[in-house]
């Protein structure tokens, strides 16, 4: 159970959202840390699975390879490999919860001479509890979210740890509490206090993003001179942490309490902006002709996307390629009918989204049942209709899976705004039979049972 929490298990691991905005809409944050580790996480989750009888629902080591939807039936049949055994399974609506990248592995760049290097080299996705990091020389390849997670926890007892990055990304230092939340939850009901700090954060959230975009070189001097003020006047700012994009083409890092400036200012830590030419035995030769010393390298490179946890999908016999096709309010696809996926925001707590994408699917579903239909599905009419990046992120683990995500349309239903309280209205509210979601009933054996029973 926990996906994100119980897979990783690299130190220092967090959340990069305040757990205010990340945690479910209907279970209170209690904890005083709103920027949380993965065990607090993991805990909160598994307390809400149980608390609501989902823990028992759970059908672990299953994995469904491929998916296969009948029309005549209105079923999906699905084929899962069950303790390295295949089994079959079949349901009315398939709802992909499965997050949208490998499992299996992470990005890691080929790096020349990686073979001749006598240390240890690994992916923070890989990390085991026998990697050792305690007065060794460690080098981080990357300036993401992972690395600056692990940077100030592994500086507490490495030798020295250097972050090298290609090119810098914007930092934004954060208290890891929230004063107004712990005020609130001390003197309100939790569940009202929860409520009104989740909403203080979502307006917060969405401000930052569009004076993100409506005023970047302001955002940008902002996020720089807290850089500055955290490193002192006499530090690189324009090197190390100048990045070449603006505020918000790719996700910002957070630096909780200003960690990892506090282990620079320390000298446990340091940061390196340079390419790599070649790994040697010792370490890392750059460009530029200097050497990094390395007792252990983490390639903090990032992520490999995946659609749909890599299974495959068919519909009445044709393979469909997610690619071609285009993302319906961004949980359904065109012509792919009784499957949604959940995905969440790009510029704000990855579970808002989720958390009204599953109140969507229920109000789907439900709509079912009440008119009789058996099967939905979003039909694009419009062949003309622009097509843009599902994802509008610079972000290189983005840009490298761009052949295998779905499109977005130039306009609502096949728009996704990136936008929570516009959503709340149209997935919340907006009608379910909205001219493009069509519905039919099956045509096939089942159908013919189904009204025989009902004759009966």
């Amino acid at each position: 159970m926990g996906g994100t929490w119980d897979l990783f298990k690299y130190p220092g691991i967090r959340s990069d959202s305040d757990m205010y905005t990340l945690g479910y809409s209907f279970k209170p944050w209690r904890d005083a840390e709103a920027i949380a580790d993965g065990p607090s996480i993991l805990k909160y989750l598994e307390e809400t699975a149980a608390e609501n009888g989902i823990d028992k629902k759970i059908r672990y080591n299953h994995m469904v390879k491929n998916a296969a939807w009948s029309t005549a039936d209105a079923q999906w049949t699905l084929d899962v490999e069950r303790d390295g055994e295949m089994i079959q399974m079949s349901c009315n609506f398939l709802f992909m919860c499965s997050g949208y990248y490998s499992y299996k592995e992470g990005y890691t760049p080929d790096f020349a001479g990686v073979d001749d290097f006598k240390g240890r080299f690994v992916h923070p996705q890989k990390w085991t509890d026998d990697i050792v990091y305690k007065d060794k020389n460690v080098v981080v390849i990357g300036s993401g979210a992972t690395a600056v997670t692990l940077i100030p926890e592994m500086a507490g007892e490495a030798k020295h740890v250097t972050m090298l990055q290609r090119s810098p990304t914007y930092m934004a230092a954060r208290p890891s509490q929230d004063a107004i939340a712990n005020f609130l939850r001390r003197n309100l009901p939790a569940k009202l206090a929860y409520g009104i700090t989740r909403w203080k954060n979502v307006l917060l959230g969405m401000y930052f993003f569009n004076l993100c975009k409506r005023a970047p070189g302001k955002v940008k001097q902002l996020l720089l001179n807290q850089v500055r003020e955290a490193l002192g006047p006499n530090y690189d700012v324009e090197k190390h942490f100048t990045p070449k994009y603006n505020p918000w083409d790719q996700r910002l890092c957070l630096v909780p309490n200003g960690d990892m400036f506090d282990a620079i200012n320390a000298g446990t830590a340091s940061v390196v902006t340079d390419t790599i030419e070649t790994f040697t035995e010792t370490g890392i030769k750059l460009s530029s002709g200097e050497e990094l010393e390395a007792d252990l390298v983490v390639s903090a490179t990032g992520l490999k996307l995946e659609v749909l946890g890599g299974m495959t999908v068919s519909v009445d016999g044709k393979p469909v390629n997610f690619a071609n096709t285009i993302s319906y309010k961004g949980i359904m696809y065109s012509n792919v009918p009784n499957l949604a996926s959940s995905f969440g925001y790009t510029n704000a707590s990855w579970t808002l989204k989720c958390d009204l994408t599953c109140g969507y699917v229920a109000r789907l579903i439900n709509h079912m049942d009440k008119t009789g239909t058996q099967q939905c599905m979003p039909v694009l009419a419009d062949d003309s209709m622009e097509e843009e990046p599902w994802l509008n992120l610079s972000s290189g683990y983005i840009q490298r899976a761009q052949g295998i995500l779905p499109k977005q349309g130039a306009h609502a239903p096949w728009k996704q705004h990136q936008n929570y309280a516009l959503d709340i209205v149209t997935l919340g509210y907006g009608k379910v039979e909205d001219g493009t979601m069509t519905f039919s009933r099956a045509t096939g054996s089942a159908a013919k049972q189904e009204a025989a029973k009902e004759a009966a």
